[in-house]
Parts: C-alpha cells; structure tokens; sequence
C-alpha cells in the first residue's frame, strides 16, 4: 500500500527495500511471506525494474524528486536474495514476474551505456549478474547463457584490460573488478551445470522407472571454449603478486578465476568428449609453467603467515557480536563493512588460498603424478603455525561466527584433503600427519548444519586413515608399555593399579590394526544424516540439479555432539532399553553389537591415548557416564574380553590424579537428568548382574570419594546395602588414593550411623569389600575420638558410639575401630594401628567410659 498508493520519497523507498531484504535473508519462510504478499513484488518489478524508462535531466547536484519507472539496485537486490531462498522461488521471479527479459536488459549493455547514474548503473548491472548466478546454480537460466553468449564473450575480452589497466583508487575500474567477479562467478555455475549435462541425458534416455530430471539445454561444448580466456587471465594475475599495491586489487578476482579452473577441471574428465592424454599434458605444461613456480614466491609464504592474524578460530573475539545486536536482528552484525584484520576483510588472505587449495586437490586428484608437486603448498611455517593455534580458541556460536566460520572451514577443509592425499607420496607430509589428524578431529567437532558434506568426508577419508596415525605404525604402543612400566616403578601414580591385561600398548595396537572396521561403525552411527549429507554434498560438489536452496540451514550449533566418540555406546544403550520397556529381556546382544561396543571403547582409548587434548572439552563426569551404558547394557556385555581389557584400560586413563581433580558430578551432563539416577541404575546393575566383578566394582566406588554428594553414599549404605556383599574391590586394585575417601572427616551424623550400623551387624565385612571396611573404621574412629566442641545431640551421638565400639564382643572388630591410627593400602586391612592408644585417646575414653573403662587402660595405670 506505501509502494502502490502513498508513493513516498526516494530515501523512503530505499529503505523499504533494505527492509525487506533483511527480511528475506530470516529464512525461507520469511521470502514466502514477502511473495504472498497482494501485490508486493508487482509493483516492485514493474516500477523499479522496468526494462525502460524516461531519461530524467538533472542539474548540477539536483536530486531526484521521484524514482518511480526507473531502475533501482536495490530491488533487484531484494530480487536475488528472494532467490536464494530456493530453487522454486527462483523459478517464480524468473517465469512470472519476467526476471529473464530484465536479466539480459543489464547486462547485455556495458554499464556505462545506461541512461542511469554511473554508480547506480554498475551496482544495478551487477546485481542482475548476481541474480543470474543464482539462477544458475539451480540449473536454471541455460538457455539465457546460449542467447546471451556473443555478449558474455564481449565481457570476457575485456578481462586482460582490467589487469593492465593502472591500479589507484578508481572508483570505476573498482566497480569493473566486481562486475568481472561475479561474471566468472556465473561462468562456474554454467560450467558445473554443463558438466552434468551427458549423465542427465544418459539417466534420461534410460528405460528406469524412476523420476527422471530433464538435461540443461546446453552441453559441455557450449562452455569448453570459455576456459583459454580465463587461463590466460590467471596467468597475467599471479605476476601481480610482486607489486602488492595491484595484488591487492587483484588478488580476489584472481581467486574467483582459480575457482573457475578448478571446476573446469573436474568435470572435463566426467565428460564422454574427454581425452586424456591431451589433457594431462596441458594440465602438466599449465602446473610446471604457471602453478609450480607460483607456489615457492615469497609473497605467497607472506599469506601462509597473515592467515593468524585474520582468523576467527586464532581471534575468537573477532566473532563476538557487538552491543547494539539483538537476537532478532543479526544482519546489523554485518553493516559498515569488515575492519582490516577480520576474516572476510579486505586485506584477509582466505579467499585466495581457499581457492589456491582447491585448484591442487582437483589437480592431485585427476593427475596423481603431480600429488607430491601440489603438496610442497603444505611445507609453509606459516601454515603449520596457523593450524597449530587454530585448534586452541573456541569462539563462540552465534550467527555472527556460524557465517565467519565457514569460510574458515573450507579452508582448513581443502588443507586436510590435500594432507590426506599426499601423506604416502610425501616425507614431508607424513612427518606433519599427527598435525593434520589433529585438526581434523578439532574440525569435526566444530562443523555447523550445512557442513555435512564435509563431516562425512572427515570420517570416512581422514578421521580413521591410519597413514595420518603414525603412532600406531612407529612404535606407540611400545611407548606405552614402557611408560606404563616406569610409572609402575615409580609408585605415586594409584591409576596404574588397575593392571590390564594385556596391556594398554597390545590394546592400542589391535584399535590402530582395526581402524578400517571402527570407520565403518561410526558412518553407520551417522546413517540418519544421509539426506541432509546429499543436500550438502550437491551443493558443495556442483550439482546444480540437485541443490535445493542456497541458504545457510538454521543455525543451532555443532553438527556432531562433543561426545560422539562414545555415540555408539549411547545409542546401544537406548536401543535396548527401549525393547526392556516394551517387557522384552535383553539376556545376550548380538555378535555385531559386542563388535560395536569394542570399536567405540577402541577408538575412544586411542583418543585418549594419542589424541588426548581433543577430548578435554568433555568433562570426566560425561565420559564416566558415557562408559556406564556399557555397564547398564544386557547382563554381561561388559565381561566380553574385548569390552573389558578396553574398559580397564581407559578407567586407568580416567583415574590418573590430574584428571580425577577435575571430575565433577554436579555439573549438568547432556541426556542426563542427574548423575545420582544413573548411579542408582548402576548400584541395581550391579546387585543383578555383577558377580562381584573387580572392574564393575572400580567404577561404582568412584563416585564415593569424600568430595561427592553424600546422597552418593547415603545410596550404598542405605537402601542398597547388599552390594557390601560382593563390593570386593581388593585395595591394591583400588585405582585412586584411599585419603580420597577418609579425607576429610565424615560430619553426617546420619551416614555416620549407617556406617557403624553396618559394621556392627556384619553386613560390612573386611573379606567382603575391603575399601569400604576401611572407610568406615576410618570415619568412626574419627568421629568417636575427635573432642571437637560441638552440639549436644553429636556430642551424645560420638560418646554413646564409642561406648559401643568399646562393648564389642568382636574383638577384632573392636581392636580395629579403637587402635585405628592411619590409612594404608598397602596393610592387609587397609590401616595401620597403635599397639597403644596415646595417652590422649585414654583420656576421652576414661572421661566418656569411667567405670567402664578396663583398669589396664586407665591413664594412672600407665
């Protein structure tokens, strides 16, 4: 109604059109609206992208009053951005609302030929190509590039003149560059949808029943005469890299063209036409001539050095949204520009080595004689230094970063792809594999929806790719025998009690011998992703006919859980409870499942193991309770051996005293309503089904240490006291110190009194669960001798306590709680005692017992 019937100012209608075109970047959804909308983009096209208009005379600094009938930039922006949206509502913009016809009417004409202000003229031409590119990467729009072909070949001849041209700060040779990027830009989504053309017509002339999806109608040899032109550009383009004033004018057109010979290239050997010797000799002749030198300048180890500086992962401050965003609206996060050091910034070096990379990994795939000559971009200090600090910052994930990021992803993308590559061809690649793992594994972690395509090549090519694993083939296990050997030897390291056998360095090197298999049951784990996997694979890998859309997918954090290296044992774990709650029992699982459950337990150990920072950011109380589904699974999936040589190897890792510092079970763990219900399970687990396993009971008494929730305690010696009965975890096999658990002294008067109850009734025996037994005489012993002031109902609850323990009629049990003296594992019963009490402890007890007290033990008979 304000477009149509009020008819404001100019600046109005440039700002409703701004408006709406915020609007359309929401999502998908929001674009239909603005469709749907009476009337809308009728008077949008018809009035500011009308294909004529009257020629309106100005003065010197005159405004225009009115700019109704004359062509706008920005609604043909509004235009390209509804287009994005989806493949559908491209083909509405360019069927009923005549996109085609207004298309070729701005870019047929140079832009200076238009009857338009100059800058409005080139951002209006370059918006339409824009659109078309769009159009184009739908697969959409081939028949304009047939028509239009005389005039995009008049555009590209003008190419070589733009790189001679001088290079100071020309506003018009500035909006030239642009209009030739976006112009190559088109050419690659041609390029891709021509490439498709002969297996399209091969599908379609098939007698298959299946839904078939009619060709383009334009084939490879529409486009094959495009490349000479643009390779010749490339060339004249990196001898600017010595002059860095026009490199940096240059330097992103550049890339664009690199993009486009790299697209050219892997769909010419998809082609029926394709000749192969001719072709990997001009792909020789173009790498030795122009690519190879190019890629030991200077200049070029320059970039590999800025990436550090221009990073988001390296900054992740760069990533934080300013004050003024709300949540709501996240695009002002992008208005006014980028600042110099930022990512996309006009100094940043991503874009052309992004584009660099990708070239040699479409060259070392389709000439495998040239992989060690492509891989020599992998020796820059530079590079390794960026990938190193790269996996240290966590930025933050708001829309902001989601945007920033994936540049940055594709990048690293392109550098692991290139590594996986080449390590067996190159030396200096394999010595820098552990690296290249590294950051693969820390990328995995951090790909956002729309990464797909990505994440499954990172699990099926480098994830598991035991060449990028030197450790297991240059004496790693070995290592760890040895370490764990010295670390016996040395003593103070309680973990190193939990013996395994064999032993961890046979464990690592049977996980590393059985990589190939661990691959295979991750990929079936990711399975449900398939569809979104096509979608992004589509988009990423040229199939125009198949993308859907080219809008980012709605932001909601990390593609992959950060505990998806134990995602098999959870999804086992559900799997089974699922068909217990239904009243099936779940006695035995299946060969596959037991081979399922090692493989997560073996990739799991070797991460830890080798790769141990990249699950640091997982807190101990989530992998403790990611291993209690093992437990919590059938009644003896865990005394499978495989499970349970891996299990005890990694309860060994898990219990090494620096880590169980850190080991907080109040902290809120994903898919969990609380640790205390998953420890309830597992104390009822295990009076079911443990047979009083060592290992089982390792892990039950982890969570009893004296830092943890009392409840914790109150569990196991309240309402499940018969695990005391088969507790019989020996105490030099107790994997962390005993202090942990006396340490500091009980002050529950209730937990206090279940201990003692226990003792005395015999429910808590030393032949029976030896850790506890010395526990609990720990804490009573404590509790009846400290002379501490304290309340009068604990004061009676010590004395009335100790009256009893001196009463007992077990004298073993007596002598025990009254001469106790201090913790020691290594003493049959878990404690060393006085042969005297001290002249002290006579003294409470005369003062507590009196008359009671035998004569003997009284201080004057001493």
């Amino acid at each position: 109604y304000i477009l149509e019937v009020v008819r404001p100012v100019p600046s109005v209608i440039l700002d409703i059109l701004t408006i709406l075109t915020r609007i359309a970047r929401h999502s998908s959804e929001a674009c239909n609206q603005i469709l749907g909308c009476p009337r809308l983009l009728e008077t949008i096209v018809s009035e500011f992208i009308p294909t004529t208009w009257k020629i309106q005379t100005l003065s010197m600094g005159e405004l225009m009053t009115s700019i109704y009938g004359v062509p706008i930039a920005a609604a043909m922006k509004l235009i390209r951005v509804l287009a994005s949206a989806g493949r559908n509502m491209s083909a509405i913009l360019l069927n009923k609302y005549n996109m085609k016809a207004r298309i070729g009417r701005f870019v047929s004409e140079d832009p200076s030929d238009l009857p338009l202000e100059q800058q409005e003229a080139f951002v209006l031409s370059i918006e339409a190509l824009r659109l078309w590119a769009i159009a184009a990467n739908y697969g959409q729009t081939c028949d304009l590039y047939k028509d239009f072909y005389p005039a995009l070949t008049k555009m590209l001849q003008t190419l070589p003149g733009l790189i001679s041209q001088p290079k100071g700060e020309d506003l018009l040779h500035s909006f030239y560059l642009q209009r030739a990027e976006v112009l190559v830009c088109l050419l690659i989504n041609i390029t891709n949808s021509a490439g498709s053309a002969a297996e399209l017509q091969a599908h379609f002339n098939s007698r298959d029943q299946v839904e078939q999806i009619p060709p383009p109608p334009l084939d490879w040899s529409h486009v094959a005469g495009i490349k000479p032109f643009l390779e010749g550009s490339v060339k004249r383009c990196l001898k600017e890299i010595s002059c860095p004033v026009a490199w940096s004018k240059m330097r992103q057109l550049t890339a664009t063209y690199i993009i486009y010979l790299g697209t050219y290239y892997s769909n010419l050997t998809q082609q029926p036409s394709h000749r192969p010797v001719e072709y990997l000799e001009e792909l020789e002749q173009f790498c030795s001539e122009t690519l190879f030198p190019f890629l030991i300048l200077p200049a070029l180890e320059n970039m590999f050095k800025d990436l550090r500086s221009h990073s988001a992962l390296c900054n992740p401050r760069s990533c934080r949204p300013g004050p003024e965003i709300v949540h709501s609206l996240v695009s002002l996060g992008f208005a006014g520009g980028e600042p110099p050091l930022s990512l996309v910034g006009p100094k940043s070096p991503f874009a052309f080595l992004t584009a660099l990379l990708y070239l040699l990994n479409t060259i070392s795939s389709v000439h495998k004689g040239l992989a060690e000559k492509c891989s020599t971009i992998l020796y820059s200090k530079g590079l390794r230094d960026y990938l190193v600090h790269s996996c240290k910052g966590i930025p933050p994930t708001n829309h902001r970063s989601a945007w920033l990021l994936r540049h940055e992803f594709h990048f690293q993308h392109f550098v692991l792809q290139l590594a996986s590559k080449t390590v067996a061809v190159s030396p200096q690649v394999t010595r820098q594999a552990p690296l290249y793992h590294y950051v693969a594994m820390a990328l995995l972690s951090q790909l956002l929806p729309g990464n797909e395509h990505l994440a499954h090549v990172l699990l099926s090519k480098l994830a598991f790719n035991q060449d990028l694993i030197p450790e297991g083939k240059s004496g790693g296990p070995e290592a760890e025998d040895l370490s764990y050997i010295l670390q016996l030897g040395d003593g103070r390291d309680t973990s190193m009690k939990v013996h395994s056998n064999p032993t961890r360095g046979t464990l690592l090197a049977a996980a590393f011998k059985q990589l190939p298999t661990i691959r295979v049951c991750y990929l079936g784990h990711f399975a449900h992703l398939q569809s979104a996997i096509l979608r992004s694979q589509a988009f990423y890998t040229g199939q125009n006919h198949l993308v859907q859309s080219v809008l980012l997918p709605e932001m909601t954090g990390p593609l992959l859980p950060a505990d998806w290296a134990f995602l098999p044992l959870i999804n086992l774990y559900d799997k089974v409870n699922r068909e217990e709650m239904k009243g099936k029992m779940v006695d035995s699982l299946p060969a596959n499942f037991v081979e399922m459950v090692t493989s997560s337990l073996q990739w799991a150990l070797l991460l830890e193991t080798w790769r141990g920072e990249l699950l640091q950011g997982l807190p101990l109380a989530a992998k403790l309770a990611r291993l209690a589904c093992v437990f919590l699974t059938g009644s003896n999936l865990f005394l499978e051996p495989g499970i349970h040589d891996n299990l005890t190897a990694l309860l060994s890792i898990y219990c090494q005293q620096k880590k169980m510092n850190t080991l907080d079970l109040n902290t809120t763990l994903p898919g969990l309503s609380s640790f205390h219900d998953l420890y309830i399970s597992l104390l009822e687990q295990f009076e079911s089904v443990s047979f009083g396993n060592q290992l089982f009971g390792c892990f039950l008494l982890l969570p009893l240490q004296r830092k943890f929730n009392i409840q914790l305690r109150k569990a196991v010696f309240g309402e499940h006291v018969s695990v005391l009965r088969t507790l019989g975890v020996q105490l030099k096999q107790l994997p962390i110190p005993l202090e942990n658990y006396t340490h500091p002294a009980e002050t529950s008067l209730n937990l206090l009194r279940q201990y003692f109850k226990t003792l005395v009734t015999g429910t808590l025996r030393l032949s029976w669960c030896p850790v506890l037994y010395a526990v609990a005489v720990a804490h009573i012993n404590s509790f009846i001798f400290s002379q501490e002031a304290v309340d009068e109902e604990f004061n009676a609850a010590r004395r009335s306590m100790l009256r009893k323990s001196y009463l007992l009629t077990d004298e073993v049990l007596r002598r025990h709680l009254l001469h106790f003296k201090l913790p020691n594992p290594e003493s049959p019963c878990g404690f060393d005692m006085y042969e005297e009490l001290p002249p002290m402890r006579r003294r409470w007890m005369q003062k507590v017992l009196g008359d009671l007290l035998n004569p003997e033990m009284r201080p004057e008979s001493k």
